[in-house]
């Protein structure tokens, strides 16, 4: 892949500053050469421009007057490298067949265009879509419905009755579909409360690897269109979120509780079930959501929950903690020898 500066800003936008050079790649700043093009997007390290050795940048305007190399002006850096390195690393394409050692049921529809490699086994009933590319050691699950052109690495499994949508990128290891934890308590043992739900993910989601999406107990699991979750994520049975939520890794999610879109849930966060989080929240990393949260914001903390900024300050309090209690000590000491009568001299000498 070759383009020239002029040939991004006719596709991508953005504006142009200097010579029009061709570039051969995309690289971080520390590690970019004189065919690559890197990006600023955080004002703090400017000296990191005058430093690299990269070919092209791209920045922000306020960046611009500090740079006499080419680069492309834009109002989101790291947005627009993202979509330049699209340009330069776009997703693979399929190539049609199926591979000699997979097992395909003759009951199920596999596009003419779709791609199906060594080792994958797809059910009866399951339907996979227009240039996906299922890879090596897959499983495909009875009545599982893929849209197209996605992209399902190896060793995925996905479990009877799930549905996933167009442009839909599963990684290694992720199950989805696999049953809910859904027990009864029977006096003396544990009864398995069948699974009977689905599992439907809408388009242009992304799985990480070792995920786990849940069937639902009796409705649906339910991931909306765009969202992005991370690897080593579960999300229980009857769950739902919203469209481009984004999760990072390591979080867990309780059984029926929904979450809203645009909602950005940072690492090992843990949600409890049966709760509502409502459109626009992010939670910081390692908080406990333990309530529903209503309005949109910032929360973090162990327990309880609480609004960010809340959390901040009585961080700041709990460094003076031990100073804090001892002064209320003193004030109770002086505040009991106010209280006591005082003696008279005639009182004194009786």
């Amino acid at each position: 892949m070759v383009f020239t500066l002029s040939k991004l800003v006719e596709r991508l936008g953005g504006e142009r500053q200097g010579e029009d050079i061709t570039i051969t790649g995309v690289a971080a700043l520390e590690r970019a050469g004189a065919n690559d093009i890197g990006f600023l997007s955080n004002p703090r390290l400017r000296a990191q421009l005058q430093s690299s050795a990269a070919g092209a940048f791209i920045v922000r305007a306020a960046e611009s007057s500090y740079l006499d190399r080419p680069h492309i002006i834009t109002r989101d850096p790291q947005l627009y490298f993202a979509q330049v390195a699209q340009l330069f690393h776009p997703q693979p394409l399929a190539l049609a067949g199926i591979h000699a050692r997979a097992i395909v049921d003759p009951l199920s529809t596999v596009a003419s265009s779709a791609q199906i490699g060594p080792g994958v086994v797809i059910e009866a009933g399951a339907i996979i879509g227009a240039r996906t590319i299922v890879m090596a050691n897959t499983y495909i699950g009875v009545g599982v419905e893929i849209g197209e052109d996605c992209l399902i690495h190896p060793s995925t499994s996905v479990h009877r009755g799930a549905f996933i949508g167009d442009r839909v990128i599963l990684h290694s290891n992720a199950v989805i579909a696999g049953d809910g934890f859904g027990n009864a308590w029977a006096v003396d043992h544990w009864e398995k409360i069948p699974q009977i739900g689905r599992v439907l993910i809408g388009n242009d989601v992304e799985i990480g690897s070792c995920t786990t999406v849940d069937r639902g107990a009796l409705n649906d699991t339910v991931i909306g269109n765009g969202a992005r979750i991370d690897n080593l994520i579960q999300v229980a049975h009857n769950v739902q979120i919203g469209e481009h939520t984004a999760m990072a890794a390591c979080v867990g999610i309780a059984g029926s509780t929904k979450i809203g879109a645009r909602c950005q849930i940072g690492g090992a966060v843990m949600i409890s079930g049966h709760l509502e989080i409502c459109d626009g929240v992010t939670v910081l990393g390692g908080t406990l959501v333990g309530k529903t949260i209503r309005e949109a914001g910032v929360y973090s903390g162990s327990y309880p929950m609480q609004t960010h900024d809340d959390w901040r300050h009585n961080a700041a309090h709990l460094r003076h903690l031990d100073e804090l209690a001892k002064r209320i000590k003193q004030l109770e000491r002086e505040v009991k020898a106010l209280a006591s009568p005082i003696e008279t001299p005639d009182e004194a000498s009786n």
